[in-house]
């Protein structure tokens, strides 16, 4: 795989406003797919950018989850994965740091795993953050510039259908 975004492209993705739209909660609903749930919505950023946030869930393993921020690269229409919150269901490896762990973590886009012709989110960092595929969803919204409307029903969830 030829590098196809660099670090600081990246992180402007990452910093870029994305306000969410007021129907979004409707659209985050996990349906059964293949022994998991799993929920997918879009939303455009303030630069255009298109967004993606998958929510998966194992309907066997409650520490077997991921929340997936991803962006639909323009000239491809490529899922570029940006950041990635997992549960603790598994052992990772870091390969270029040669560093295992098994713990809830975040896999980070990086410009250094695309050279080596990794996905671009191979690298990931453990984390106490979050326990729970919920408080990871929000650590995604809270880390990655996402703009709420004003909600007197409190906090943006998922939901399960």
């Amino acid at each position: 795989m030829a590098v196809r975004l660099t670090d600081r492209e990246i992180e402007a993705l990452i910093a870029e406003r994305k306000p969410v739209p007021a129907d979004f909660r409707s659209r985050l609903v996990t349906r059964p797919k293949r022994g998991h749930r799993e929920a997918m919505a879009s939303l455009t950023g303030a630069n255009g950018s298109r967004f993606v946030v998958i929510v998966r869930e194992s309907e066997f393993n409650p520490l077997d989850f991921s929340v997936i921020l991803g962006v639909i690269l323009p000239r491809s229409e490529a899922l570029f994965r940006l950041r990635r919150y997992n549960g603790r269901s598994h052992l990772h490896t870091n390969l270029i740091e040669e560093t295992s762990f098994r713990d809830f973590h975040v896999h980070i886009a990086t410009e250094r795993y695309q050279q080596l012709g990794r996905d671009e989110e191979s690298y990931a960092e453990q984390t106490s953050r979050f326990q729970s595929i919920q408080a990871a969803l929000d650590c995604l919204f809270g880390e990655c510039a996402f703009q709420f409307p004003d909600d007197p029903q409190g906090r943006l969830s998922f939901g399960r259908g």
